[in-house]
């Protein structure tokens, strides 16, 4: 099979490697289609704890064409999305009902084998059957997954009022999971027009645009929406400049919540005393955890419609432009299709 490998940061090439052999509670599934994110451009310049050779890609829908001896629910033929995580049980984090931070975390696509390949095995357990989804929503599975656990940490208070930077497809995706679950207004501010219009039809009740070389416009003009700060403010971006100008656009008392990543090495100079003096909670998020059951409900009641979120499609031996189109703030969503000649 061929498979996009990387042999060290900003390495990679896409190379021949033997097809995967199921183990006897696994699957063998066809990669029909692979969510390209933020994350993989981490792990493109080694952030994010990959291990070498990797196989990247972590939002993987595949087609079922080989059982383990022991698989007894999926059928070869079937579609399925996969959670890409698979934890110890036994650990520390995972006896307090932590998954995504065990110990011994196996993650595919960060350091185990993961999607961007024509192949790939994963546990029978950790499959969800999406044969009544199309491949281009079943592909969002993992990130609502991500943004349902996101939502279980902010724990949002009935009509809040919430500002979110950043309508890429974990902000539209969070814009209509926000505006279904209580926010009593949704401002989503963005740099990109075509996206801020995506989060208006989504349910974002204004829509700021932001230009980089004015931004004090947009300043303003938030002021105007919240003239006491917003309860929640969201950084979906993980640029610094939004967080740094956060805690300023936040209501005594309320939240700031980092759900963007931000390169590793970044550092984000907090106002402590404005954090102490009004009482301001500081709050991030990571991965998912026991939410892939609610996104796929959200998928299939179409409380999220991913309908024009996939602006650009790659194969394999493309793996860079798909790179370059995810930097580029004009694309939404960029996917991988292995099978695609």
């Amino acid at each position: 099979m061929k498979a996009v490998v990387y042999d060290r940061p900003g390495r990679f090439a896409v190379r021949d490697l033997p097809d995967p052999q199921p183990g006897p509670r696994d699957v063998l599934l066809r990669v029909l289609m692979a969510g390209v994110c933020g994350t993989d451009l981490h792990l493109h310049v080694g952030e994010f704890g990959p291990t070498y050779p990797l196989v990247p890609g972590h939002e993987i829908v595949g087609e079922v064409v080989g059982l383990g001896a022991e698989v007894s629910r999926l059928r070869p033929g079937q579609r399925v999305v996969l959670d890409n995580t698979t934890s110890c049980g036994a650990c520390i984090e995972c006896r307090r009902a932590r998954p995504a931070f065990c110990r011994h975390l196996i993650a595919q696509g960060v350091n185990a084998p993961g999607g961007f390949a024509e192949r790939i095995v994963a546990a029978e357990e950790r499959c969800f059957e999406v044969d009544d989804l199309p491949v281009e929503t079943a592909v969002f599975a993992e990130p609502t997954a991500c943004v349902v656990h996101g939502l279980d940490v902010l724990g949002l208070r009935p009509v809040a009022r919430v500002l979110l930077f950043g309508a890429g497809p974990t902000g539209l995706l969070l814009t209509q999971l926000l505006a279904r679950s209580g926010a009593g207004s949704l401002t989503v501010a963005e740099l990109v027009q075509a996206k801020l219009d995506l989060a208006a039809a989504r349910g974002a009740d204004h829509a700021i645009l932001v230009d980089p070389s004015d931004p004090g416009v947009a300043r303003s003009r938030l002021r105007e929406i919240a003239p006491d700060g917003f309860d929640v403010v969201i950084d979906a971006t993980g640029t610094l400049g939004v967080l740094e100008g956060a805690i300023a656009l936040t209501r005594t008392g309320g939240t700031v919540f980092a759900y963007g990543m931000t390169p590793e090495a970044a550092r984000w100079q907090v106002p402590s005393y404005e954090v102490f003096r009004r009482e301001i909670t500081i709050k991030g998020s990571f991965a998912q955890q026991f939410s892939f059951d609610r996104a796929l409900e959200a998928l299939r009641t179409r409380r999220i419609d991913t309908t024009g979120i996939i602006t650009h499609r790659f194969r394999l031996d493309q793996y860079g432009e798909a790179l370059a189109a995810v930097a580029d703030s004009t694309c939404i969503k960029a996917v991988i299709t292995p099978q695609q000649a």
